[in-house]
């Protein structure tokens, strides 16, 4: 009996494998759309155990990493006056998830949740969780706002609200990137810059700046109901003595021209359009002395969107619960800063997901011939 003209499709497209004799197909794998369904369980399993306090409890009972797991659902369970098999099926997620350690039905502390779920932790995140998607039911009428070009309750009408928490929540990610980001831009190298920071949200930016350079001083702007955020955390690092506070829309407030060294603009330009964007920039280029740095930091997205995964999902958040919010192009913005008259453009990540144009003003011609 003759064989197969094509043996090689008796190996890999068996019934058995495809559901049919010699058909050259193999389905794609579902998981992709699995991950995506689970997700929002996911999520929710994290907010409860912030909520409920799981992560700073094990810390505080010294269930930390490189500890052999000793705590028990039961034992977690009486303390933190829950049902334990509840509690249990939240611990044994929050393992799946690579969120906990688990042994033999005993839990623990791992690295990440360590650094980033503690309350204390070197980079935390708990406070960040539960507002960083935006409001929770805007999500539910994604089709709808995409249907008519804005959420059908935006941020915008109450935008204090939102940013306070979210500004709050994000501070200590922001205050690490804009410190790091000295390693490139050498703000530390400046003797006495004076900083505007537009948007200032907690003033991460300002803050590292004022402390990397002891005569500097800053201009510090926010809403109303959110300055309040930048007057504590300044205070805290010591700085608010050399910051005055400018409450108000970045968009109109009095801003003295080529009075500063430094402008900021620091995870704002999502939630502006391309048109606020733009006027921002402008304003921005009109404050700087010539030789003056701007330093713009966003989630900017790359020529191919999968290559920016994060970058494409902040921008959807915003899109979600904001009236004017959009995905901002790395090339989007350089034609930007280069068409207000900015020069020198450099893009640095100072630490991962988080970006920055740095872009100068150029000298002042009638200097420039004043001085050859």
């Amino acid at each position: 009996m003759a064989d197969s003209p094509y043996p090689e499709l008796k190996k890999s497209h068996v019934p058995e494998r495809v559901g049919r004799p010699y058909a050259d197909y193999k389905p794609p794998p579902s998981a992709p759309v699995w991950a995506v369904i689970s997700g929002f369980g996911s999520y929710h399993v994290l907010v409860a155990a912030l909520e409920l306090g799981v992560f700073d409890t094990l810390s505080d009972r010294g269930a930390h990493p490189g500890i052999p797991p000793e705590v028990t659902a039961p034992e977690l369970a009486q303390e933190l006056e829950v049902s334990a098999p509840h509690l249990e099926a939240l611990l044994d997620s929050l393992a799946v998830l690579g969120l906990l350690e688990r042994v033999g039905g005993r839990y623990a502390l791992n690295d990440t949740a360590a650094r980033y779920l503690t309350t204390d932790g070197a980079a935390s995140m708990a406070s960040l969780v539960p507002v960083a998607p935006g409001p929770l039911g805007n999500w539910s009428h994604l089709a709808d706002t995409i249907r008519a070009g804005r959420p059908a309750d935006p941020i915008d009408d109450n935008p204090a609200d939102f940013y306070r928490p979210l500004v709050e929540g994000t501070f200590a990610t922001m205050l690490r990137a804009a410190t790091r980001a000295d390693l490139q831009v050498r703000y530390s190298a400046m003797t006495a810059p004076k900083v505007l920071d537009l948007g200032a949200g907690g003033a991460p930016w300002a803050i590292a700046i004022l402390k990397a350079c002891p005569a500097a001083t800053a201009i510090v702007n926010d809403l109303d109901g959110v300055i309040e955020v930048a007057r504590r955390t300044t205070a805290e690092h010591g700085v608010a003595e050399r910051c005055q506070f400018r409450p108000g829309d970045f968009h109109t407030i009095e801003i003295e021209p080529e009075a500063y060294d430094i402008a900021v603009l620091g995870h704002v330009c999502r939630t502006e359009g391309p048109d606020g964007t733009r006027r921002l920039i402008a304003r921005a280029h009109e404050a700087l002395r010539p030789e003056g740095r701007l330093l713009l930091a966003d989630y900017f997205i790359a020529p191919e969107p999968q290559w920016s995964p994060h970058s494409v999902l902040m921008a959807m958040t915003m899109m979600a619960s904001t009236v004017h919010g959009f995905p901002i192009a790395a090339a989007q913005v350089a034609t930007w800063l280069q068409d207000a008259g900015f020069e020198s453009l450099r893009l640095i990540e100072p630490i991962g997901h988080q970006y920055l144009y740095t872009a100068t003003k150029p000298r002042n011609l009638q200097q420039t011939k004043e001085g050859e």
